[in-house]
């Protein structure tokens, strides 16, 4: 599986975003998918998740309400809706596949950086 995350880019706080998670490969639609960030000078964290068939999602609590995730199998893409942006969001975003329901990640995108402006 390969992975391409695109849409990043430079929006005021307070607006809004769309990324989207393109995926190579048959097997994409059996693959768990979680959106993780870095800041820089900080340790990449965890940010949304979302399981196969879409219907288990999970958030991490900073962008709990503002952040949604969804994914389309048909389309091969998991999109990650971001709104009411903050500040502190600014970071590289990087989607990632996983074989195991999220305990691992097996197959990670490039990233795409991500930049609020106060």
């Amino acid at each position: 599986v390969q992975l391409q995350a695109s849409g990043g880019g430079l929006v005021q706080a307070g607006g809004s975003l769309r990324l989207s998670c393109a995926a190579s490969g048959r097997t994409f639609s059996s693959y768990a998918v979680g959106w993780f960030r870095q800041a820089p000078g900080k340790e990449r964290e965890f940010v949304a998740y979302i399981s196969w068939s879409g219907s288990r999602t999970n958030y991490a609590d900073s962008v709990e309400g503002r952040f949604t995730i969804s994914r389309d199998n048909a389309k091969n893409t998991v999109a990650l809706e971001m709104n009411s942006l903050k500040p502190e969001d600014t970071a590289v975003y990087y989607c990632a596949a996983s074989g195991s329901r999220g305990i691992k990640y097996d197959y990670w995108g490039q990233g795409t950086l991500v930049t609020v402006s106060s």
